[in-house]
């Protein structure tokens, strides 16, 4: 009976303890610099977000914000960099939709990190709807002109930044649902996409409002839809893909989120996440978002989890149905 009591005594002191030093690392949390991993150049998207995030991190947490670029592998570098990270919460990933959800169905076994397994979700932090912007040389005015145009045309071509993104699914969905046969023609980057487009060499992209915005001001393409379910506030003229009745399903967003090394305790993500959301609610950057053609999306770590599960399902169908794969 008494050797019974010590032991129960023992395991709850050392349960205490363990409690203890858990309390007592959030507590703590942040004791020194954060870095944020953005998986692409500096000037990019994805960069400009993490600065403005970090900008107001540093007054929230307390502590250094430093944003490190590692790009390469269609943002797989840096993903991975992070993936390998201690799991403390110093450093996370500020990730597009393509390296933390989309390339995982697209490269299979090629890739060096699991998302799922390796990286643990901390929240949204926006939504960036692609505009479908089409060749002044199309005879077509809107998305059901289009479609009948592309049915009596096939082999239409559009132009990504690469196999597997956001670009690249948006035109498999359009093509899977509405039944087209178009021709997709990767490339490096959205501003030689758009200069194609506009003189007629590529028949249509789909890119971010904020690189195609000077191109259709100046009327040199014309912004037929934009690929989320409903018109964005950036400019309220341009359609929804949706607006469309016999694609009335249609939705595909490309979308910023943040993500810590797989790991990480569950306080300190939360600590993150509250950061993270009280930045987004910030006028001042939510006005900053919306101007890149974005929208603050703050989300809790388990909202954040279940959103990454829905879109992952999506993009596997896609994925799958459309055949994409890189060899």
């Amino acid at each position: 009976m008494i050797k019974t009591f010590k032991k129960l005594v023992a395991a709850s002191a050392i349960a205490t303890a363990v409690l203890g030093s858990q309390v007592s690392v959030a507590d703590v949390y942040p004791s020194k610099p954060l870095s944020i991993v953005v998986p692409f150049n500096p000037g990019g998207g994805v960069d400009t977000v993490a600065r403005i995030i970090a900008d107001n991190l540093r007054e929230s947490l307390g502590a250094d914000v430093i944003v490190e670029n590692k790009p390469g592998g269609s943002g797989m570098i840096g993903a991975n960099a992070v993936a390998k990270a201690a799991p403390d919460g110093y450093t996370v990933l500020l990730g597009s939709a393509g390296e933390t959800a989309i390339n995982e169905f697209v490269y299979k076994e090629k890739m060096r990190y699991s998302p799922t397994d390796d990286l643990a979700p901390v929240t949204l932090v926006t939504r960036i709807p692609n505009v479908m912007v089409l060749s002044p040389k199309i005879p077509a005015n809107n998305v059901a002109e289009f479609v009948e145009y592309v049915k009596e045309n096939p082999g239409v071509t559009y132009a990504t930044s690469g196999i597997g993104n956001s670009q690249h699914l948006n035109g498999a969905l359009l093509a899977g649902m509405a039944g087209l046969e178009m021709i997709q023609i990767p490339y490096k980057g959205a501003s030689k996409q758009l200069v194609d487009v506009a003189s007629g060499d590529v028949d249509l992209t789909f890119v971010s409002y904020t690189s195609a915005r000077s191109f259709i001001t100046d009327g040199k393409v014309k912004a037929l839809a934009i690929t989320a379910a409903e018109r964005a506030p950036f400019d309220k003229n341009i359609p929804a893909i949706a607006e469309y009745a016999p694609l009335g399903n249609y939705q595909l967003e490309n979308w910023f989120g943040m993500f810590a090394p797989a790991g990480t305790p569950a306080d300190v993500l939360e600590k993150l996440n509250a950061a993270v959301v009280k930045a987004l609610n910030n006028p001042e950057l939510a006005t900053k978002l919306q101007n890149m053609g974005g929208q603050p999306a703050p989300m809790s770590v388990s909202e954040f989890t279940s959103f990454l599960k829905t879109e992952r399902k999506q993009f596997a169908e896609i994925v799958e149905k459309a055949g994409i794969s890189v060899r």
